[in-house]
């Protein structure tokens, strides 16, 4: 398939809600594939198809240790989120150069739709449910750093507008 370039922030793509997707298709499996491509030639442990700039509600997540082992997610709803938290570096390839520790529910249940189109309800622990969280906030036009209060926030794009030259 196909490395896709990521659409660099402050693009407006990225603050939009990604549209539904209506059926699993052909169309949707093939972006599904290019995704994965680039999400390994970053190397990532997820991406939403916004980054690459296709509004629409795609995921793919693969934070296996051997890798190859992508789950590809369409229209993704978290359903449950555990009370425990997890706090873990994130980073976005749309904002390079610049990473912030973010806590989120170390495990959530998320129903999506899966690439033979059926419905699927699935727990997410771990590295893999903060991937989930993270694609989910990107396909509702957040970033990571949404997360941080201000003054980190202001602090971590003046470092990225620096970082981009």
């Amino acid at each position: 398939m196909t490395v896709r370039r990521c659409i660099p922030w402050p693009d407006p793509r990225l603050r939009r809600r990604a549209d539904e997707v209506p059926e699993v298709d052909d169309r949707v499996c093939a972006i599904w594939a290019d995704m994965i491509d680039t999400m390994e030639a970053m190397p990532g442990v997820g991406l939403a198809a916004p980054q690459i700039g296709v509004m629409l509600r795609l995921a793919v997540v693969d934070a296996s240790a051997e890798r190859g082992r992508a789950v590809r997610l369409a229209n993704p709803v978290v359903l449950h989120a555990s009370v425990q938290l997890r706090a873990h570096d994130e980073a976005s390839p749309n904002l390079p150069g610049v990473s912030a520790r973010i806590e989120r529910p170390r495990a959530v249940t998320v129903r999506y739709l899966d690439e033979t189109g059926a419905a699927v309800d699935r727990d997410f622990v771990g590295l893999e449910a903060t991937s989930v969280q993270h694609q989910i906030d990107h396909l509702d036009g957040r970033m990571f750093f949404d997360r941080l209060g201000r003054v980190k926030r202001d602090m971590l794009l003046r470092k990225a507008r620096k970082a981009a030259g």
